[in-house]
């Protein structure tokens, strides 16, 4: 890195020094800070949690490189390892899911299943790719919905981003006795399955940031962006002021917005 580089900040370590995390002190007491610090106008981080970009990339657009879009092209290639034709139901179109839906896509899978609870989620996730969508809140049996689409053994490949238990239950049951399960939501309860599946040729898989490295995944993205075969456009629905970041999380925790973007300048 050099002074006035244009850096995407992400918690997944990159290449690079890697410093101590940091102390900061607000309002007279020592704050916890982690990698990477947000939500503030000064920062120090390590090298290797920075990658740079083209400073005429989208700043707007940006942001959404540090976490999801990265989690999501990982889970699709390097945790699903997706291959072209495959089945794939995805569990939750928020933040990381819709992001899901869009790789999935790319990677050629299909049919493609999205399921949450809010329509207008859904919709998001139609214009992302996804060929199917199921509100789960309106149908009974959302795992014999999927079967119907993807056909009675169950899809290939699900991707759960939920982190709801019964969710985790439910896909495991469902995922194809030669398939894999991806678990990118984390559960707030023990979750009981029979592990006798993944004795045979089921893959039951956790992710942790889709195993991405930052210094070749997002430069491969940024290209992906700048040709024209990926776009962003509509999953920021939302901007605030850093002084109104209350309401910025009331939004986000209301279900109703998309990304929301902290503009730290005002």
């Amino acid at each position: 890195m050099k002074p006035g580089d244009t850096v995407v900040l992400h918690w997944r370590p990159s290449r690079g020094i890697q410093s101590r995390t940091p102390a900061y002190t607000w309002r007279g007491e020592k704050l916890n800070a982690g990698w990477v610090t947000t939500f503030n106008q000064y920062a120090v981080i390590s090298e290797n949690r920075m990658t740079p970009i083209s400073a005429d990339f989208d700043l707007r657009t940006a942001p959404l490189l540090g976490c999801a879009v990265t989690t999501a092209a990982g889970v699709v290639n390097n945790d699903a390892h997706l291959k072209v034709g495959e089945s794939v139901a995805i569990f939750g179109a928020g933040g990381v899911g819709l992001n899901v839906v869009q790789f999935a896509a790319l990677a050629g899978g299909y049919p493609i299943v999205a399921v949450d609870l809010l329509d207008h989620k859904l919709e998001m996730a139609r214009a992302r790719g996804a060929t199917h969508t199921i509100n789960g809140g309106k149908i009974a049996d959302v795992a014999a919905a999927i079967r119907a689409i993807v056909g009675k053994d169950g899809p290939d490949k699900i991707i759960e981003t939920t982190g709801v238990k019964s969710v985790i239950e439910s896909a495991y049951e469902l995922t194809h006795k030669d398939g894999s399960l991806v678990l990118v939501g984390v559960p707030h309860e023990k979750v009981t399955i029979n592990t006798l599946r993944v004795h045979f040729n089921m893959i039951l898989t956790g992710s942790e940031g889709g195993s991405s490295k930052p210094d070749i995944d997002i430069p491969r993205i940024v290209r992906l962006v700048e040709a024209g075969r990926l776009s962003f456009d509509g999953l920021i629905t939302d901007e605030f002021a850093l002084d109104d970041i209350n309401a910025a999380f009331d939004l986000v925790r209301s279900g109703k917005a998309g990304r929301v973007l902290i503009k730290v300048d005002g």
